[in-house]
């Protein structure tokens, strides 16, 4: 079967088992549903089949309010503004003024957030002076679009200086893997005393930062003059996580470090995020063709693990939301089946690995 195929399949999947406002979380404007609609968005994209486009824009309108504001979302988290991006494609092809007043809402938010002294964007409001890996994939998701678009080079200044402060002081030199999060008041009880990092390289964490940072070099203009810095950052977190997937399986762990240890399992949702972050580097000329084996494997390590049954796809192992915490929080994690996370990696990773002929 096809990449694509399997990415269609996995669409139909989720739409038979759920009219768009029955995604999870119930009732509310959140990256969850952002996550797996922008996979189904770029299907879409790729097939031009309107089915996936009309159940996008379904789940849009449900959140969208005729004065051009939004139920159910909390403006103070930066989980919370990720959907936005949904609106750009919605807007292009209808335009719907609605949805570029939210859109022009929501950047102004995050161009306004609060920050921590060394003016890295707190998570959430309330969680001060954390930053978290997320939260680049959260606002990235929609401040590089908005700049290329409505050419807004702010935009990419600032999604730069993100990058930099979590590349310089979230990064662990010794292994090249990112924590999942650094509390720079170094006040709660995951950080550490000196650096106010958490202890643990959670996968999904990592596959966020993966995901923006290749995917923002779509929309930052070849003359921007911090441009080489997304590059090299993204060739460097590749070849890094690239040494810790799994020989056998082809997957990765959900404590990437520390593969084989008691307890931990090769998650699906951070495999897919980094077998399309590699695949797209290496196609994109960000990464040596050699890394492109490690893209291959994760794609058929993936793609041999889903179950099949009655025409639809079931993927498993894949960790719900979390908070931050220490190796045995991360390891008894829930797992599900089809959570909304890991269906959304799993479609890009299949629309972008089907460009590479799979």
């Amino acid at each position: 079967m096809k990449a694509i195929d399997y990415a269609k399949m996995a669409c139909d999947t989720m739409m038979d088992s759920f009219a768009p406002e029955k995604l999870r979380p119930l009732r509310r404007f959140h990256y969850h549903q952002g996550v797996f609609l922008s996979g189904m968005e770029k299907v879409y994209l790729a097939t031009g089949e309107e089915k996936y486009y009309n159940y996008i824009k379904q789940w849009i309108d449900f959140c969208v309010m005729p004065d051009a504001t939004i139920q159910f979302y909390n403006r103070t988290e930066l989980d919370d503004l990720q959907a936005t991006r949904l609106l750009f494609e919605a807007y292009r092809k209808t335009g719907d003024e609605r949805y570029k007043t939210i859109i022009d809402r929501h950047v102004n938010y995050i161009k306004n957030w609060k920050t921590t002294p060394e003016g890295g964007f707190w998570h959430m409001y309330d969680k001060p002076d954390q930053m978290w890996l997320d939260g680049l994939y959260m606002a990235g998701s929609v401040l590089s679009q908005y700049g290329y678009e409505f050419n807004d080079r702010e935009c990419f200044d600032i999604m730069h200086r993100q990058m930099m402060l979590m590349w310089n002081n979230i990064r662990d030199e010794k292994t090249g893997l990112m924590y999942h999060a650094c509390d720079f008041s170094k006040k709660m009880p995951w950080a550490d005393p000196e650096t106010g990092c958490s202890s643990i390289f959670w996968g999904r964490a990592i596959g966020w930062v993966a995901l923006i940072i290749v995917d923002m070099l779509d929309f930052i203009p070849e003359d921007y003059e911090k441009r080489s810095d997304f590059i090299n950052n993204i060739n460097a977190l590749l070849k890094a996580i690239a040494r810790y997937q799994d020989a056998n399986s082809g997957l990765w762990y959900q404590v990437v470090d520390k593969g084989g240890s008691l307890g931990n399992w090769t998650e699906a949702s951070c495999s897919a995020l980094f077998t399309y972050a590699i695949n797209k580097a290496v196609r994109m000329g960000y990464l040596e063709k050699e890394y492109q084996s490690a893209a291959d494997k994760g794609y058929k390590g993936l793609t041999d693990s889903v179950v099949i049954k009655d025409g639809k796809l079931y993927l498993h192992s894949i960790c719900i939301g979390t908070m931050v915490g220490d190796y045995q929080f991360y390891v008894e994690r829930p797992r599900e089946v089809n959570d909304l996370h890991g269906m959304g990696a799993f479609l890009m990773m299949c629309e972008e690995c089907s460009r590479s002929g799979k």
